[in-house]
């Protein structure tokens, strides 16, 4: 049997896995639950190994697709099935490989934690929903998958749900992502009453056959295909952190450091740009809304970088490096270059892995500390912790000749190409990365240890089963981008556009877009690298080796409106309690006082309050004294007579 024919247990077999920890329950043996946890996910990176590897060898591979039962509705069938084609093939790769290493981390980090054996159970339930999303052959089979990851998030970032504030950011990320979902959902909808499938082969084949049938006006003074794009990318806003949508992503931290690595680097928060990338069809036909797309990317991209400068704890850092790195891939998908987008999701999620598991490395030897500003000095402490986090620092500020750098390059190229204002927010987006990340690489390792004596005495490495990912990481986070090296005149050996090239097949008539000339873009190309050089400068000049805190205190007395400003985060959550969360609290509790406190409990309690009181009533009669029974009786005599006699 090919490995091809296996592709289903790739999905699965972290479903069984979760399935098996679960039925062994929390009396199982640690060493059970680890063999079982870590090793659902290893067959299933074996398996999707084999599987990429049969599919890349054909000469010319065409997608593979199979089907295992039929949802019938009325009219409607839609097969439950799976597909494996160029871009399915990429996020599989991703996904199976960097989520092994996680779990693998995970045996370390979460060794001596209550709830070990559910946390796995979790774990392996979160990359088995993720690897149905993007293995999934239809819409339907992938909103499967999409809303287990968004039920897997709620289980993960409350995983500490004995702590007050998990529990309420697992619900804040649950209830966000409802709003995308819903639009998300009316899509769907919009694409059944149109298609009569939800197949992704049937569908993009009907829009390349009549391009001009999704675009006839249909809602809202939008096109068929702007319509059902705007309402796939406002899902997207929620599950991939997007403006107005992103705020569940920072309070995302309060789960363990691997689940954070795992949401923000493999599964979750890519989930939006490979839909966006996987309905490119349909944005072909929407550039409205494909210029939405990208100007909410850049300005995301801008906004989040602007709030790490200022934010001292080393997890929420990097929550919004992920938010403006996820901007940097839809500023990419808004303008078209949708092989840049996915090819900046692959290298991102190769440092954005190192770099939490490295920053769960720091906090595991500071005994749980997460704040900068208590750190300092843990270069020698941590040797490789240091150094492999210095290697994913450089490869996300777009340092030459590590994965970074490549992607980023063709993001800006394709932004400079869609639109000049684009790429300025672009660039200046990377020069604010390269600065707050080597801010947090100087608070963190360099200069004097500022930490509590108790803390300094217990630093340690990490042991290997955490440094081994670290490792491992580190070397993808260096030569994952030389598979997409960008084309340079005639000198053209971007194997990952080639080989995504099906996908992204032109659907409008329109041809292949023009290219930048060589001379420009290696200008365009060594502005980048002055701009991160500029940027490295800066965070060395403010926060280098013996100025660690110093300068950053004279940067914050220096603007202090500025400051306050970000390290309140723009005030984005105040405002969203002010005007949205305590109105509604408010009419919930209006509603809970009246309907349910007077009108529902009324009526409940109604019904008892007339039958004491009738029962009450007729208790006075039954005295048990026959002179009083026999003037009701005459009573009773009287009033038939008076009745007889008026009749």
């Amino acid at each position: 049997m090919s490995p091809l024919e296996l592709l289903w247990l790739v999905a699965l077999l972290p479903f069984l896995g979760a399935a098996a920890n679960a039925a062994l329950g929390p009396r199982v043996a640690r060493h059970w639950t680890t063999a079982v946890g870590v090793g659902a996910p290893g067959l299933s990176l074996l398996i999707a190994l084999g599987c990429l590897v049969e599919y890349a060898g054909r000469m010319a591979p065409e997608p593979f697709q199979r089907s295992f039962y039929t949802w019938t509705a009325g009219g409607l069938e839609i097969e439950a099935a799976l597909l494996l084609d160029p871009l399915s093939a990429v996020m599989l790769f991703v996904v199976t490989f960097v989520g092994f290493w996680i779990h693998v981390y995970s045996v370390g980090y979460m060794g001596h934690e209550e709830g070990y054996q559910r946390y796995f159970v979790y774990l392996n339930l979160f990359m088995g929903a993720m690897l149905l999303l993007v293995l999934g052959a239809n819409f339907l089979v992938t909103f499967v998958g999409w809303e287990g990851v968004g039920l897997c998030s709620y289980l993960l970032i409350g995983f500490y749900y004995e702590q007050r504030f998990p529990p309420y950011a697992g619900r804040k990320a649950f209830i966000v992502n409802r709003i995308g979902d819903f639009a998300f959902l009316v899509g769907l909808f919009a694409l059944v009453a149109k298609f009569g499938s939800l197949d992704y082969q049937t569908v993009f084949s009907a829009v390349a056959a009549d391009p001009e049938g999704v675009q006839g006006s249909y809602l809202l003074g939008l096109s068929f295909a702007g319509f059902v794009c705007l309402c796939l990318f406002v899902g997207a806003m929620g599950k991939s952190a997007q403006i107005p949508l992103y705020v569940w992503l920072p309070d995302a931290m309060a789960g363990p450091t691997p689940v954070s690595a795992l949401i923000h680097a493999a599964t979750m928060v890519t989930a939006g740009v490979y839909m966006v990338a996987r309905s490119n069809a349909l944005y072909q036909l929407a550039p409205g809304i494909g210029g939405f797309v990208a100007v909410i990317g850049a300005l995301t991209a801008i906004f989040a970088a602007t709030i790490g400068l200022a934010q001292t704890d080393i997890k929420k850092v990097l929550a919004y490096s992920t938010v403006s790195q996820l901007g940097y891939m839809f500023l990419a998908a808004g303008v078209g270059a949708y092989g840049a987008a996915i090819f900046h999701l692959g290298t991102h999620a190769f440092f954005k892995a190192l770099l939490f598991l490295g920053s769960g490395s720091v906090i595991h030897a500071m005994g749980g500390e997460q704040d900068l500003t208590k750190m300092g000095g843990l270069k020698s402490k941590l040797p490789v912790t240091y150094r492999t986090m210095l290697v994913g620092t450089l490869a996300i500020s777009g340092v030459p000749l590590l994965s970074g750098f490549f992607s980023k390059d063709q993001i800006l190229a394709a932004a400079f190409e869609g639109s000049p204002i684009l790429w300025v927010v672009g660039i200046v987006t990377a020069g604010l990365t390269a600065c707050y990340m080597f801010r947090l690489l100087f608070l963190c390792f360099h200069g004097e240890f500022r930490g509590t004596e108790e803390q300094r005495s217990h630093l340690h490495e990490s042991p290997p089963v955490m440094t081994w990912p670290l490792v491992v990481l580190a070397v993808g986070a260096v030569l994952a981008g030389y598979v997409g090296i960008p084309k340079l005149g005639h000198f053209d050996v971007n194997v990952f556009a080639k080989f995504l090239k099906p996908v992204f097949a032109d659907v409008t008539g329109h041809g292949e877009a023009h290219h930048l000339s060589l001379g420009l873009e290696l200008a365009l190309m060594g502005l980048s690298v002055v701009v991160a050089g500029l940027g490295i400068w800066a965070a060395w000049k403010i926060y280098g080796p013996g100025k660690e805190l110093e300068g950053g205190k004279a940067w914050a007395a220096r603007f202090p409106a500025l400051h306050r400003v970000l390290v309140h985060k723009y005030f984005v959550d105040e405002a969203y309690d002010r005007l949205l969360v305590a109105p509604a609290a408010a009419l919930a509790r209006g509603f809970w006082r009246i309907a349910d406190g007077i009108l529902i409990e009324g009526a409940v309690h109604a019904g008892p309050a007339v039958s004491r009181l009738a029962g009450e009533l007729i208790r006075m009669t039954t005295t048990g004294n026959v002179r009083n029974y026999a003037l009701y009786f005459l009573v009773g005599v009287l009033v038939l007579l008076a009745w007889l006699i008026g009749g």
